[in-house]
């Protein structure tokens, strides 16, 4: 039984994420909230106050009901005020009539290979050759190229032209990063060109995030200095602070799939270890002190917000900190016995300065790893009382060394079991979220964890002294003559040599558990939110029954069970007689997909395939989503099981009567005629209508010529090779002969049913 009065924000926070999450979904078209949040609250109050003077279990049930419902009330409220494009001054409500603008550098940006990308927020726009106010964020990338520096946080711009509102998924279960943008408070993108902005001054929003931002940049130099192997370095710098710039692909897709992604994040592990080493520094130094717990508190929090400080003021470096923070004072305060109450305290907290941290996957992941580590780790440990077992394997006549044998490994295997059990717990509460957001589950988490996490601990200590001492040699070396510089950057390089080896260490062996265990990675898994839901009610149902024993609980777990059981039933079901052709939308390329059920055939009608970025990024999503059991991608129709055929080029007639291949690729699938064009195509060619028309690479056609070969009813289906000016000329002319016209690159992937599938 949970004695709730003393868990308060253990139903405050599930209250105002409840809120949250329903504005989010629901809230729309909601009308101003605040007047009746206050109205609640206010009856909230006079209802408690009630209740405390006459104490009657339906008075107490009523004002805890009520104050509930507040916050709840609270929640939406909260997002509802939070949202920038309600404001009468927001970017959108301008549309295209912005002739230019001035923004701020918000962020620090992201360096990619030949982009950088950064968010701006908006301070004022120019409209008929006036400026006034307005708010918004703009999300831009500009080319990394001779003569274009950096951005930098704090830089004033202006940009001429007009950004475009962000769009919606492109390609069928792409990832929305519209949406992931809106929830940042971004609603617009811009690609800006060399030519259309200058820096106008300098002026950060926030001189405390410039100076945060400015000494990560000093500090990332230090390892950049001493670490001379790049993917070394790299690795340090995202390991100690969370700079992962020049992390290349390849590492990335070995920590994805070992499970570790985690090491390469600042967050709790790292704020976590900080606080756990100051913490037995302290209980060592002044442990016997009267007021401990207070010095050690202050001391804490001086030092864990040093640390954000110094490693940018990023988000996930500031959602641990506060979590850490509220834990800090909760042990100060003697409240170390209500950890669960105190998780609820930052989280609400958070909550309550961004109500849109409940949809970031970091502070998802952070909290219920937390909370699963607190509660399942000591019942997962405890199962097996290892060091007893072995302490039981002495005996009195046994010579000291063997005695001592049988204690150290005890103790060494005890710890070993922890470590298992901690991996084990994190798993259990994040395993729902990471098939929803990353569709994979690695099985070979628990080894690459148990030598991986152990040694980049100590290489975060490592990193961290070789700051540190490199601090306090340049503070010395100023009170030196030049000559003693050498002398002073010994120390600081000798732990260089130490960190980068750590590095190094645990890199080769995440890249060797990657090799040996490839097989061990189950990918390309599609739950819905509904199931990820059901999935969590499951673990939550498996835990109560655990502790409780109750019967009721196993039953609760098999109606949870059948309702996911049923759900992928219904899901497959729905699948299973689909059958769609797809032009799809990628940058500069040509690709189609032909879909019967699980089973899907791309075609590249050009004679280059996909990439596989392409491919993961914009084919990928769908096939998971539609749980595809059968793909093959085919180059330039080579080995397609699609019948095609390429219509002759009547003006290539010579005296041999003799004709090359035209342009006109024919395609026929379950009775859908497909027409491919890529170029001029004569009024001579043979008329063969078709339902479905794909213009590509800009293919020279006339809206009459069009007509007579394929058919007035044939829908024009421009593909992501046609240039924004091409078919900004061609969809007028076809449009106004009566066409039906579709743009891959501005509406997203064009997807058709066979006649066939229609007729169903």
């Amino acid at each position: 039984m949970i004695a709730w009065a003393t868990f308060p924000f253990v139903r405050y926070t599930p209250a105002l994420i409840l809120g949250i999450v329903g504005y989010l979904y629901l809230g729309a078209n909601w009308p101003e909230l605040w007047p009746a949040t206050v109205a609640l609250a206010l009856g909230s109050a006079g209802l408690t106050f009630w209740a405390v003077r006459r104490p009657r279990p339906a008075a107490t049930d009523a004002a805890g009901l009520l104050s509930l419902l507040t916050i709840v009330a609270l929640g939406a409220t909260l997002t509802q005020r939070a949202t920038e494009s309600r404001r009468a001054d927001h970017l959108s409500r301008f549309g295209d009539k912005i002739e230019a603008y001035q923004a701020v550098v918000d962020e620090a940006p992201v360096v990619r290979a030949a982009t950088y990308a950064t968010t701006l927020r908006v301070r004022a726009v120019r409209i008929a050759g006036r400026w006034r106010r307005a708010t918004g964020g703009v999300r831009v990338s500009l080319p990394r190229v001779a003569g274009i520096a950096q951005p930098q946080y704090g830089q004033v711009w202006l940009i001429a032209g007009h950004p475009d509102l962000s769009k919606p998924p492109l390609n069928p279960g792409e990832f929305d990063y519209a949406r992931y943008l809106e929830y940042r408070q971004v609603y617009h993108q811009q690609y800006v060109h060399p030519d259309q902005y200058r820096v106008l001054r300098l002026a950060p929003p926030n001189i405390l995030v410039a100076l945060s931002l400015r000494a990560a940049t000093q500090l990332d130099g230090v390892f950049r200095h001493y670490i001379h192997a790049r993917r070394e370095y790299a690795i340090a710098s995202a390991l100690v602070l969370g700079i992962k710039d020049d992390v290349d692909l390849a590492t990335k897709q070995a920590y994805t799939a070992t499970g570790t992604t985690h090491i390469m994040a600042v967050s709790g592990l790292q704020v976590g270890l900080l606080f756990a080493a100051m913490s037995w520094v302290l209980r060592k130094l002044i442990g016997r002190l009267k007021g401990f717990l207070l010095w050690s508190a202050l001391v804490g929090l001086g030092v864990i917000w040093t640390y954000a400080f110094v490693t940018g003021l990023s988000a996930s470096v500031l959602r641990a900190t506060v979590m850490f923070t509220v834990i800090i004072i909760g042990r100060a305060l003697g409240r170390q016995d209500s950890i669960f109450n105190t998780l609820g305290v930052a989280a609400f907290g958070l909550l309550i300065w961004n109500p849109f941290l409940v949809a970031d996957v970091g502070f998802q992941l952070s909290f219920l790893a937390v909370l699963s580590i607190v509660y399942v780790q000591p019942r997962i440990a405890r199962a097996f009382d290892i060091e007893a077992y072995f302490y039981a394997r002495r005996r009195p006549w046994q010579p000291k060394a063997v005695q001592w044998a049988w204690h150290g490994s005890g103790w060494f295997i005890d710890k070993v079991w922890q470590a298992v059990a901690l991996s084990l717990a994190a798993q259990v509460a994040t395993f729902g979220l990471g098939l929803y957001y990353f569709h994979q589950f690695p099985f070979s988490f628990l080894i690459s964890n148990l030598v991986a996490v152990p040694i980049s601990s100590g290489a975060v200590y490592v990193g961290l002294a070789l700051l540190a001492l490199k601090g306090i040699a340049a503070a010395i070396g100023l009170l030196l003559p030049a000559g003693a510089a050498w002398w002073l950057d010994l120390l600081p390089r000798a732990v260089a040599q130490l960190f980068e080896w750590m590095v190094w260490a645990f890199n080769e062996f995440i890249f060797l558990v990657s090799r040996w265990c490839a097989g061990w990675v189950v990918r390309d898994i599609h739950v819905s939110a509904l199931q990820t839901v059901l999935l969590f009610g499951m673990i939550g149902a498996g835990l109560a029954w655990l502790n409780t024993r109750r019967l009721g609980w196993l039953r609760g777990l098999a109606l949870l069970l059948l309702g996911y059981a049923g759900s992928r039933m219904a899901e497959a079901r729905a699948v299973a007689p689909t059958e769609e052709f797809i032009v799809y939308s990628i940058p500069r390329r040509s690709a189609v997909g032909f879909w019967q059920g699980a089973a899907a055939e791309f075609v590249t009608p050009d004679s280059l395939p996909l990439t596989e970025t392409e491919r993961t990024y914009r084919l990928l999503p769908g096939i998971i989503r539609r749980a595809a059991r059968r793909t093959a991608y085919r180059v330039g129709w080579r080995g397609s099981t699609v019948p095609v055929q390429r219509l002759p080029d009547p003006d290539s007639a010579n005296e041999s009567r003799y004709f090359r291949p035209g342009p006109v690729v024919l395609a026929r699938w379950r009775g859908l005629r497909i027409g491919f064009v890529s170029n001029r195509i004569s009024s001579a060619t043979r008329p063969t209508p078709v339902d479905v028309l794909v213009l590509r690479r800009n293919a020279r056609v006339k809206p009459e010529t069009v007509a007579a070969v394929f058919g007035p009813q044939a829908r024009v289906v421009f593909d992501s090779s046609c240039k924004i000016w091409y078919v900004a000329r061609q969809d007028s002319l076809l449009r106004a002969q009566g066409f039906r016209t579709w743009d891959v690159t501005a509406q997203g992937a064009f997807v058709c049913s066979p006649p066939s599938q229609a007729a169903r």
